[in-house]
């Protein structure tokens, strides 16, 4: 391309036409020849007669000037002007763009796709063939024509991972098979790898390199660390800048079992910093629904955090040294642990041999002072594997000889003989109440009620490693909670029983706050090599470069060593994996990972990813150029005294150019219409939000399954229309879900729906609040359907009546439950004048459709089934819950059937066989 006076040509040979222009001026000038004077006296007798059609004897100065830049005009035009152009040097000789193409430049791959469209149109207008090389998906560059790779630019996707050696190695091989010479252009990510140096040096010697990149570095989350109760996230940037602030979102599934943001936390990067850190301190119940941890606006799978079993419900086996079943449930040394546990834990019943195989987390073991042989091998085996022993003391232990000449493995300290009474009737001392919690405790930050007392404990003997593993001591400074690592487990034991009768501590609040925080600080050990020995992991989901989770298909089994010490690749890609009933979830980053940025030798010019916009004026100057010349026209016709025969003709061309151009129909609305009328297609509303539409979209699938199982009616795959867009006359039901935040349709929008509406369409719309609140505005989103149904030709609404044409369409129904229930269902109201024949069940009503059905009962929800059919959201509870999702269903069919054939059900002819239903 060719810049002239900031504007670009890409045919510039063209503008030589210009030079003809005064050459065409002077033959403009001269015809018609300027006619000769000669006096001739009889022409007196012409005098007062007039010519229909006069000849001017000279074409006038301006409209040889409107002429002139009509054809300046057309040279301009063909020569392809172009505003705003590119001012790279184009070059010439087959390009081969290059990519990185990992998770880094995730968030910014539209700009680079953007970039690569740019540099494909300039290619093509400089004769250039091109080929793509995409270093985490490396295959043999074919170069092409630059037109023929448009077409596969939405193929062109980021991975979840970095280039690998084994890719490294295919993509040099497959350089070496190149013939020639080429220039390079580069689109980098920012980070550097191993090998990208070797990929560099094998292009600069086939060619120059020019190296695009995008302005910031990428930022990423490492994986969650969970120590003594809380949540520990790092986030970290490859390049120290000024302070800059992220936040972090915590997303899982609430109790209704949709996704959520559950909670969210800000993070800031000191300035010169490359990393921020923030510490959450969530419920057991909250955190353990966590499923990823991801920052907010940064759409790649560096910026995800996937969680596993670390953050789910513990399996906890309780052993007591005495079961008490014959005595009162209180005077358990079980009970207050049960009571305690029950909301966030599993119990393991059994022996300890019989729940060591089951693998729990946490084993506890009250008053239990002796042990077999096999028993005491048996779990110092599985507390070195990662387990945590939480013993309570108590008269069995403290009546024996457990730990006195020597330390016990299973107990974090040796114990003196006997008890130690500091409180009641038979003690001259008073209760002791607890310290408060040193900075090394996992119970640091605990408020000490002060109405915690302790009357008896086991005493710990002296010892050099005594004070290192107290966690908790009473205000005279005796231990009252030790702990010790065995192995990649814990030993915990508290010296006072599990029950209220040696402290009032089981009966406080403090002692469940204190079970939570050992049950986190023991579960948040990461898996090593050695646990994984012989294990085989298979994916459940895996994560592409935006970090998006995806069935895994039938990706093969990963040994478990290489799962935690294998480079992430095509091979090992990230996600959830699973191996019998534990899940192990595979980050894009580990724990050690550093974002290193790449630094480009000096002679490599580097440049950013900014698209100029180019805007090409070459149809405005033909379109100005034909105006010009219809000007012309009108002109000479006027100049000649022809104007009036052509008066018709003058207004017929300016309609003809006034008149809008009238919009096509693209290749995209043919196949929209296509498939829209192929079979019967029930369509939903997109809200703009993608969790509710999924939602949407899931159910009416369910119910399209529902219809064709159980009626006449096989709909297709359903649609997610766009009122700004798409045509809705294909659509016999429209579900519309309202959400709070959903943009206000546009006024065209609103004039297809009144049209859709007036023939014969049916919108369903659900405000799914009827958990929270009735039918009206008493809710975020019954404010919402209100604006957004005002524009609509709605006519007056009822409740739906007993006697309604929904009650009967197919099945007989009286309530109309979604994955809610109770709320009213309102339709167009029955006529004023509708009554009921006598014998007849039901009034004559009119034989239209309702245009609109409105409730709140979310019954998209109740449908929604996953690719395999099965229910993908719970409703209600047990037996009553399945029960409330088949009337759903029984509603949806309902439904359509009246949509589609209107309220036949009131004939007559229908009366005998449902009177004989109704039982009347």
């Amino acid at each position: 391309m060719t810049v002239l006076a900031g504007i670009g040509f890409t045919a510039p040979w063209v503008l030589l036409g210009l030079l003809t222009l005064p050459i065409l001026w002077l033959i403009l000038r001269a015809v018609p020849p300027a006619p000769i004077r000669r006096l001739f006296p009889a022409v007196t007798l012409l005098l007062g007669l007039k010519d229909d059609e006069s000849v001017s004897d000279r074409t006038p100065w301006w409209l040889l000037l409107l002429r002139m830049l009509a054809a300046a005009a057309i040279i301009i035009g063909l020569a392809g002007p172009v505003l705003n152009p590119s001012r790279d040097q184009t070059g010439t000789g087959p390009l081969l763009l290059v990519l990185d193409a990992s998770w880094a430049g995730a968030t910014r791959w539209s700009s680079t796709l953007d970039q690569i469209d740019t540099q494909l149109t300039e290619a093509g207008r400089a004769g250039r063939t091109v080929a793509i090389l995409s270093l985490t998906e490396p295959e043999a560059p074919v170069f092409q024509a630059a037109e023929a790779w448009r077409g596969r630019l939405p193929g062109l996707t980021p991975t979840a991972w970095q280039p690998t050696e084994a890719q490294i190695e295919q993509a040099l091989a497959a350089l070496g098979l190149l013939d020639g010479g080429f220039d390079t252009h580069w689109f980098s990510d920012r980070l550097a790898y191993a090998g990208q140096d070797r990929i560099l040096s094998a292009l600069q010697a086939r060619g120059a390199v020019t190296v695009y990149q995008p302005a910031t570095s990428a930022i990423a989350i490492l994986p969650a660390a969970y120590q003594d109760g809380i949540i520990q996230l790092t986030a970290q940037r490859a390049e120290a800048g000024p302070a800059d602030r992220i936040t972090v979102l915590a997303q899982g599934r609430d109790p209704a079992g949709a996704m959520r943001v559950l909670q969210s936390a800000e993070m800031e990067f000191p300035s010169g910093e490359t990393k921020a850190q923030v510490d959450l301190a969530l419920p057991s119940e909250l955190r353990a629904r966590i499923t990823r941890f991801e920052i907010q606006g940064e759409r790649s799978a560096g910026a995800v955090t996937l969680t596993d079993d670390s953050l789910r419900r513990r399996e906890v086996a309780l052993i007591a040294g005495t079961l008490n079943r014959e005595g009162l449930e209180l005077l358990s040394p079980l009970h207050y642990l049960t009571q305690v546990l029950s909301p966030t834990a599993d119990f393991v019943d059994g022996g300890l041999l019989e729940v060591l195989p089951a693998n729990p987390d946490v084993i506890v073991l009250a008053d239990v002072a002796r042990l077999s042989a096999g028993e005491q091998a048996a779990l110092i085996e599985w507390v070195e594997q990662g387990g945590l022993l939480l013993r309570f003391a108590g008269p069995r232990m403290a009546a024996s000889d457990l730990g006195r000449d020597a330390e016990d493995a299973l107990l974090p300290v040796r114990l003196r003989s006997g008890g130690r009474s500091v409180g009641g009737a038979m003690s001259w001392g008073e209760a002791k109440g607890l310290a408060p919690f040193p900075e090394n405790s996992p119970f640091y930050g605990l408020q000490v009620p002060q109405d915690v007392s302790v009357t008896t404990q086991v005493m710990a003997q002296p010892d050099p490693n005594l004070a290192d593993r107290v966690i908790a001591s009473l205000s005279d400074g005796t231990p009252l909670v030790t702990r010790k690592a065995l192995g990649l487990g814990r030993v915990v034991l508290f010296h006072v029983t599990a029950d209220a009768e040696w402290s009032s501590l089981p009966l406080s609040g403090l002692f469940v706050e204190m079970l939570d925080r050992l049950a986190v600080a023991s579960a948040a050990k990461s898996r090593q090599e050695s646990q994984l020995q012989g294990t085989t992991w298979e994916p459940i989901q895996v994560m592409d470069g935006f970090g998006t989770l995806s069935d895994a298909g039938n990706l093969a089994g990963v040994d478990g060593v290489e799962l935690v010490s294998g480079t992430i690749g095509p091979d090992l890609q990230p996600g959830l994996y699973e191996s019998g009933k534990q899940k192990l979830a595979l980050n894009v980053l580990s724990e050690d990972s550093v974002l290193i940025p790449v630094v480009w030798p000096s002679d490599v010019p580097i440049k950013g990813q900014e698209v100029n916009n180019e805007a090409p004026i070459g149809g405005i100057l033909l379109s100005l150029a034909l105006l010009l010349l219809t000007i012309d026209v009108i002109a000479s016709l006027a100049l000649s005294g022809r104007l009036g025969l052509a008066k018709a003709a003058a207004v017929a061309l300016g309609a003809i150019l006034l008149v809008p151009e009238a919009q096509a129909q693209t290749p995209e609305d043919t196949e929209f219409a296509l498939n829209a009328t192929h079979e019967l297609v029930l369509a939903h509303v997109l809200t703009g939000n993608a969790q509710i539409d999924d939602v949407a979209g899931a159910g009416l699938r369910g119910l399209a399954q529902t219809l064709f199982y159980r009626t006449s009616v096989e709909p297709a795959e359903p649609f997610g229309v766009d009122l700004e867009r798409d045509e809705l006359a294909f659509f016999p039901l429209l579900y519309w879900p309202i959400t709070p935040d959903q943009p206000q349709p546009s006024a065209e929008a609103y004039a297809k729906l009144n049209a859709y509406l007036r023939s014969g369409g049916m919108i369903l719309f659900d405000t799914r609040d009827a958990d929270v609140a009735r039918f009206g505005a008493s809710s975020p989103n019954g404010r919402k359907l209100q604006q957004l149904a005002a524009p609509l030709n709605i006519p007056a609404l009822e409740p739906v009546p007993r006697d309604h044409v929904l009650t009967r369409a197919f099945y007989l129904l009286q309530d109309f439950p979604g994955r809610y229930a109770g709320t009213e269902v309102w339709v167009e109201a029955a006529p004023v004048d509708a009554e009921q024949i006598e014998g007849m069940p039901f009034r004559n009503l009119n034989d239209n459709v309702t245009p609109v059905v409105i409730g709140g009962n979310d019954w998209a929800s109740a449908w929604a089934v996953d690719r395999n059919g099965q229910a993908l959201l719970p409703v209600g509870r047990g037996y009553a819950g399945e029960r409330q999702r088949e009337l759903a269903n029984r509603f949806g069919v309902n439904l359509v059937m009246h949509v589609l054939t209107g309220n036949y059900k009131s004939d007559q002819v229908h009366v005998p066989a449902l009177l004989d239903r109704l039982g009347q």
